[in-house]
């Protein structure tokens, strides 16, 4: 699963990086998010690109309640066509997340060792996500996101079994055009990423604790037994 990312860039390059016009709420960065939390993403509306702030895990619009959201923060890219609490979304309901990395605990002996997974560059990139809008008795709307995994590359696999789809920039757009709908060309695009282009490193356990968001979290610490 993926459950916990960053996004230490600022604003002017998040409009550039992603072609929005505007970020209509206080932008800043973050260096632990965790699933619950309002997360920036992008959807395009009649060809314009808008952003916005979700809630990390999907609540279906048909639920009960909301409690399913703690539940279904990601979704499996190889079941996402049968799940129904994806399958509609994934016609007409899907978003981009910008990060520029996220973090796994790798297991060493009985401890684990939380890991940052970004781009060797540094530079933002965008996972591939799906929304819905729940209402609640009361007529209050809640909107909310999934982030979709996928198999591991080679990079992530001795850290974790998934990992989060990270588009090709290029993609980007195939996936957020609603007007079309091609399900095997969108499928094509939940596989891993080049692991040629990312790196991981030991960062401090105080990434355990989401009350944690600060630079120290990001920081590179000495691990050397981790590649013996």
């Amino acid at each position: 699963m993926c459950g916990r990312f960053t996004i230490v860039f600022d604003s002017d390059e998040l409009i550039a990086r992603f072609e929005v016009e505007e970020v209509p709420y206080e932008w800043k960065k973050q260096y632990n998010i965790a699933p619950g939390q309002l997360i920036p993403a992008i959807i395009e509306d009649r060809g314009q690109r808008r952003l916005g702030r979700l809630k990390w895990g999907l609540v279906p619009y048909w639920a009960k309640d909301e409690k399913s959201g703690y539940k279904l923060i990601n979704a499996k890219s190889e079941t996402i066509q049968e799940k129904p609490a994806f399958k509609q979304l994934f016609v007409r309901k899907r978003c981009i997340i910008p990060a520029d990395g996220f973090y796994e605990w790798r297991k060493v002996g009985s401890e684990k060792q939380p890991m940052r997974i970004m781009m060797k560059t540094g530079e933002p990139f965008a996972f591939a996500g799906l929304f819905d809008t729940w209402t609640n008795p009361a007529g209050e709307k809640l909107h909310t996101c999934t982030i979709i995994t996928t198999k591991p590359n080679q990079i992530v696999t001795d850290i974790h079994d998934r990992m989060p789809v990270i588009l090709q920039k290029q993609d980007e757009a195939i996936w957020l055009d609603r007007q079309s709908f091609d399900a095997d060309r969108l499928q094509s695009l939940l596989v891993p990423y080049d692991s040629e282009k990312m790196r991981a490193y030991p960062v401090p356990s105080i990434v355990g604790s989401p009350k944690n968001d600060m630079p120290e979290c990001i920081e590179e610490i000495a691990a050397p037994y981790l590649f013996e």
